[in-house]
């Protein structure tokens, strides 16, 4: 499933929110990103269609059918393909040469590492 940058800002809502009227979604959208109603609906009608939310009732209740977790993964699998060749190491070194780590973080890496072995 491919969903853009506005699909996830829907998503956004929904996964903090839980289950959303289209009314709400259309005035919080509009006070993060200045969106007008219809291009709210637009984004939630392309959110249908891909498979991420449905709609239910008669007041346009939307509720999400992917969880934040599925779609992080998803992209993140997406990431180390398309840029690192299918090698999460590369990426690992990658975010890891960034900054200076504390002692605390790499000792949590290496935890993580340890439990994942």
């Amino acid at each position: 499933m491919k969903l853009s940058d506005s699909d996830l800002k829907v998503l956004d809502i929904l996964w903090q929110n839980g289950d959303t009227t289209a009314k709400i979604l259309a005035e919080l959208l509009k006070e993060q990103t200045g969106w007008s109603k219809t291009t709210t609906y637009t984004v939630i009608q392309k959110c249908i269609e891909k498979g991420a939310v449905s709609r239910l009732g008669f007041n346009f209740t939307c509720h999400a059918l992917v969880t934040r977790e599925q779609i992080q993964d998803q992209h993140t699998t997406e990431l180390i393909n398309n840029l690192y060749g299918g090698m999460s190491s590369l990426l690992v070194a990658s975010i890891l040469g960034r900054k200076k780590h504390s002692p605390e973080e790499v000792q949590n890496l290496k935890n993580l590492i340890k439990n994942l072995s």
